[in-house]
């Protein structure tokens, strides 16, 4: 039990330092390490978006009091980031755990591809 905690907690302190540095992102390391650790797949995306919550709500917060953060952008993101979340919740029971991990590679895969050019 107590190994389980320290994973878990180290897990955690990876997360939160992947979308502290990156302004985001933790829930791309969060997923496979749920995963590592025996979450099943679902699970674990489920609880990678409840961990990265307070995690965002924390980084953001320095951002905005740093003066990084520009508030015309961050409304309209954080209403189509709300409305988008609620959607893919509700969408990933409907979907078979193979779609949901081609998926998950597939924008991850985009994402590394975005990041080079």
């Amino acid at each position: 039990m107590r190994n389980n905690f320290f994973k878990r907690l180290s897990a955690g302190v990876l997360t939160g330092a992947v979308n502290g540095l990156f302004g985001g992102g933790g829930g791309m390391v969060a997923v496979p390490l749920l995963r590592i650790i025996g979450y099943e797949d679902k699970q674990a995306h489920a609880t990678a978006i409840f961990v990265i919550a307070p995690v965002c709500a924390a980084s953001a917060a320095v951002y905005i009091f740093n003066g990084y953060a520009a508030l015309d952008v961050i409304l309209p993101a954080a209403l189509g980031s709300v409305a988008g979340g609620l959607a893919g919740a509700l969408l990933l029971n409907r979907f078979p755990k193979t779609i949901i991990n081609f998926i998950f590679i597939a924008v991850m895969f985009a994402a590394g591809v975005r990041m080079l050019f």
